[in-house]
């Protein structure tokens, strides 16, 4: 158990609360998680409210964390993009059985948009996330088992199936499968880059969803032109790209 902080505070009360109001906020394990206990003394619910809110925040200061808790959140494939990938015809997967070497296949998805997988059959997975990959897996080996399926990791080794395309003012329109994770701003810069007199404030991506067409504009002026002035980028302008999208250069 990791050693305890805490947090006390005092406060001298005048006119009818003339008695000392004290309060302590200790970090404790519970069941192997820490929490934070509010002990207090005294009266007066307003300073207690007060003691609460400054005593909080100083105890969660005082309570040291770890570096690896960090580095994993940093890890985290949420933060890549991927998590939110659909997977799609072409696609390279690996599909991982943990414990069992037998059920370890790096598959390409077929052009009806399935995979073969032993002692699971045939899968249609195309416009599934990888995490729904996973959970259809395991649904499908829970007869191969007498306990818990193991677990079942899905990974998206090559984006190959990821297709889109880029017209008007660039230097180089087409249809690109680069093979990997892509945004709006490497599509523009897969087609060369813009022409001139392009109008990078206007550029629109057409989507299909389902059996409609859905747009949006993004501005990649000041991007290219380098006048972002060393702030934030604004990321609603930089899109992941997924298959079949059109950009549209002005």
């Amino acid at each position: 158990m990791a050693p305890q902080t805490g947090f006390q505070a005092g406060f001298g009360l005048e006119g009818e609360h003339s008695r000392c109001y004290s309060a302590a906020i200790i970090p404790v394990e519970q069941n192997g998680v820490q929490v934070l206990r509010f002990c207090e003394t005294g009266v007066g619910r307003q300073v207690a409210a007060m003691v609460k809110i400054i005593g909080c925040a100083a105890a969660l200061m005082a309570i040291p964390f770890s570096a690896p808790a960090f580095a994993q959140a940093a890890a985290d494939p949420a933060a890549s993009g991927q998590s939110s990938y659909t997977i799609n015809i072409g696609d390279e997967l690996e599909i991982y059985v943990w414990g069992e070497e037998r059920l370890q296949r790096v598959l390409h998805v077929l052009p009806d948009g399935t995979i073969a997988f032993p002692l699971v059959g045939q899968l249609k997975i195309q416009g599934l996330l990888p995490q729904a990959v996973e959970k259809l897996v395991s649904e499908r080996l829970k007869s191969q088992y007498k306990g818990d399926v193991p677990n079942v990791t899905v990974t998206v080794r090559s984006a190959a199936g990821l297709s889109f395309s880029v017209v008007g003012k660039v230097r180089s329109p087409g249809s690109f499968a680069p093979g990997r994770f892509i945004n709006v701003l490497d599509a523009v810069s897969l087609a060369g880059g813009p022409a001139e007199f392009a109008n990078l404030d206007g550029v629109t991506i057409i989507r299909h969803k389902g059996d409609q067409l859905i747009t949006f504009k993004v501005k990649l002026g000041s991007l290219f032109k380098g006048s972002t002035g060393g702030g934030v980028l604004d990321k609603n302008n930089i899109v992941p790209l997924v298959a079949g999208d059109i950009v549209v250069v002005p």
